[in-house]
């Protein structure tokens, strides 16, 4: 049983090869790029295990492939490949939906790296973190170009900041976020990863 009924779709995702996992865990330009700027972190799996009583509330399968740095797991929902849903869980208390796949994790992560900032924030406000993420990295576009290239895509069609963001925000308040509830251990639900009203 899948436990899910949306299919892969959204910012291109079927432009982007499958078994992209072996790649986020051991090729050189991939990792330095997901783990070291997206906090994207495959390269361990033994590491990859949901804190106990951490569930969807349908009962469907979640599946943690990799983590941020804060140990914050990105899972797969149901069961299946990488088509599946991509549901991120804080440590905060917070989940919410990232993406249709992996292929369209891997462009949000590649367009926007600093999409965990953009809960509640202004276009303004967002610009700051981006600014802030080449300051740090002037690097930046160097590495998201041989990342891309190392993963089968052409860098010049990776979706716009913009588009990947709207992206996120259209699964967040979408039916796809209800889908995917996910309950705390106590049995709670997990707090909304986006608030439904940004701008």
């Amino acid at each position: 049983m899948n436990g899910s009924t949306v299919t892969a779709g959204g910012t291109g995702g079927s432009s982007l090869p499958g078994a992209l996992l072996p790649l986020l865990a051991g090729d050189e330009e991939v990792v330095a790029f997901f783990a070291g700027v997206a906090d994207l972190d495959a390269t361990s799996p033994a590491d990859h295990e949901l804190e106990d009583g951490v569930r969807l509330a349908s009962g469907a399968r979640l599946e943690q492939f990799a983590r941020a740095g804060s140990g914050d797991a990105f899972c797969f929902v149901g069961e299946g490949g990488e088509e599946r849903l991509v549901v991120y869980v804080s440590l905060d208390g917070e989940a919410g939906p990232l993406a249709l796949g992996l292929p369209e994790l891997l462009q949000l992560c590649l367009a926007a790296p600093w999409w965990r900032d953009a809960p509640g924030r202004t276009t303004e406000e967002l610009r700051a973190v981006a600014d802030g993420y080449r300051e740090d990295l002037p690097d930046l576009d160097e590495r998201r170009h041989r990342a891309a290239l190392a993963l089968g895509l052409d860098p010049t069609v990776l979706p716009s900041e913009t588009t990947a963001l709207a992206r996120l925000a259209e699964l967040s308040r979408g039916p796809v976020a209800t889908e995917c509830l996910v309950l705390g251990y106590e049995g709670d639900p997990l707090d909304p990863l986006f608030g439904t009203d940004r701008t």
